[in-house]
């Protein structure tokens, strides 16, 4: 395991641990407690968590609010990904490795775990162990949901459902990558702005940073599945080209994605160099979104 492996290890094992202890809060005769975490806690390397961590570093946030705020982050990102596995959507069986909440379940388990992990962000943002003024909880709360929302994730997901088979332009489909992955992504990058207080526009300055770095994991992804190994990436592969999927991979082929993430690597990188050598664990995180095989 390389040493950025241990580091993204033990950065997805401080979230875990957050949520299996905030999951011993909840009402114990709740039948839904037992698809969420099986949902949210299935093993995913948290790389929003990483994100949040890294950007976090950079100003030398408190690290029990970083992994505080990256436990919200990942429960919208579970609720996320069981709801694209449902067979309305992307209807796929398989979520790392292991059957997808849907299937493990039943689909109105599924929907209603799902809803229940996007509330349980928010409970988590307002609760009393993130220890920050309210009017930055308030901001963060805000923020979230509008990034998680018809404007931000939903929305995209939307788009990334009526667009199958369909010619698209590269354009809106990057528009619909921004959305469905690179919001939650650039709020990993707002939220610490936010805690820190900072200005507008050193806010969307972040948040820019973060939505096209969510842009970069998501052609990397669309790559992956274009020539993924089932048995490594731990779900279906070649499914976007099945489908129809609006994907940079399926209008321009996989070396023009793959020269198109690099381009988008090096801006994205310039931009953190900003920051000096408090960015460079964020310089790895991107480094290793844009090389992993997984």
């Amino acid at each position: 395991m390389t040493i950025f492996l241990k580091r993204l290890n033990n950065i997805a094992n401080n979230s875990n641990s957050y949520l299996k202890k905030f999951f011993l809060k909840q009402k114990k005769n709740s039948y839904l407690l037992k698809p969420m975490k099986y949902g949210v806690l299935s093993g995913g390397k948290r790389f929003r968590s990483a994100i949040v961590t890294d950007t976090g570093k950079i100003y030398g946030i408190n690290a029990k609010k970083l992994i505080i705020i990256s436990s919200a982050i990942e429960c919208i990102h579970s609720y996320s990904l069981i709801h694209d596995d449902l067979p309305a959507m992307d209807n796929d069986e398989l979520r790392r490795g292991k059957p997808s909440v849907h299937k493990k379940f039943n689909e109105f388990t599924a929907i209603l775990a799902g809803n229940s992990l996007l509330t349980l962000a928010f409970e988590i943002l307002s609760g009393n162990d993130l220890k920050i003024s309210q009017q930055s909880k308030n901001s963060l709360i805000k923020n979230l949901s509008i990034c998680a929302g018809h404007s931000g994730l939903a929305g995209g997901q939307y788009s990334d459902l009526t667009f199958e088979k369909k010619k698209i332009s590269k354009k809106n489909i990057i528009d619909m990558q921004n959305k469905k992955t690179g919001e939650l992504f650039g709020f990993c990058c707002e939220s610490i702005a936010i805690v820190k207080g900072l200005s507008t526009n050193e806010r969307k300055k972040l948040k820019n940073i973060g939505i096209s770095i969510g842009l970069l994991f998501q052609t990397i992804d669309d790559l992956i599945d274009y020539y993924g190994d089932k048995s490594v990436v731990g779900k279906p592969t070649g499914r976007d080209k099945k489908k129809g999927k609006a994907t940079l991979v399926n209008i321009i082929g996989p070396t023009k994605t793959l020269n198109f993430a690099k381009n988008l690597k090096k801006k994205i990188d310039f931009k953190i160099k900003k920051y000096g050598s408090r960015a460079d664990k964020l310089l790895e995180s991107v480094n290793f979104i844009l090389n992993r095989k997984f």
